[in-house]
């Protein structure tokens, strides 16, 4: 895939940026209702997806900023894709038992990011992307998210009933190396993992190799800790 070469100006609200190309102010899509404050700074480095179609408010779809001299996904609706086809190629060991495969499986009024089954279970996985990396240390969410506390809600749910349920996050920064929730920005969504966890939901962690010409999934899993941090890495704002 193609990519243009920008450099980040601003970010007015959290669906656009403004970016300058080849000494052009343009606006640009956000894949990415974070904050990615400690990423989108200034004259930083980032890499957009041209569109051709004509009836987008936007020229531009900010998908990649370089930080730390490391690309990092910032599309972060493709955690689900490439979750998905690393689970069909058998890179995901801990889900690699299942021969049924599905996109967006509706439960009740939810929809699930992916289901799995074989003969004798079936299991539901919901994906989240991480951006943010605290001394190697990624943390999800970098803003408070009553939407992915109710997604572990519903993976309780079905895990009562018999299912096995899963939360995949996805490190979609490089850097990466470790996962703990971000309990000093959502304490909430922090308290519902650990009792997702304590219920037995599953906690799989893994993180992507990102480059301009694609973007793969490393197939080893990564360590979590559900406890509150000691570092003080992150202000509250």
């Amino acid at each position: 895939m193609d990519y243009v070469k920008g450099i980040f100006k601003n970010r007015p609200n959290r669906f656009i940026a403004e970016v300058e190309v080849e000494g052009k102010l343009e606006i640009a899509h956000v894949p990415n209702t974070g904050r990615c404050k400690e990423l989108l700074v200034d004259n930083a480095v980032v890499w957009l997806k041209p569109s051709d179609n004509p009836n987008r408010k936007t020229k531009f779809s900010l998908h990649f900023v370089e930080n730390k001299g490391v690309l990092v996904s910032l599309y972060s609706q493709q955690a689900n894709s490439i979750a998905y086809e690393a689970i069909i190629n058998g890179k995901i060991k801990e889900l690699s038992c299942y021969d049924f495969h599905q996109r967006e499986k509706t439960v009740d009024n939810s929809r699930i990011d992916i289901y799995l089954a074989n003969e004798n279970e079936e299991c539901y996985v919901e994906v989240k992307g991480v951006t943010l990396i605290v001394d190697g240390e990624a943390r999800f969410p970098d803003a408070p998210t009553e939407r992915g506390a109710k997604h572990l809600k519903e993976l309780m749910k079905l895990k009562k009933e018999g299912n096995r349920c899963c939360v995949f996050f996805l490190i979609q920064h490089p850097l990466g190396k470790f996962f703990r929730p971000n309990w000093e920005n959502d304490p909430v969504f922090s308290q519902t993992l650990n009792d997702a966890y304590e219920a037995g939901v599953e906690i799989l962690v893994y993180r992507c190799d990102n480059q301009l010409d694609g973007i793969e999934l490393v197939p080893e899993s990564l360590d979590f800790d559900l406890g509150q941090s000691l570092s003080d890495g992150i202000v509250n704002d």
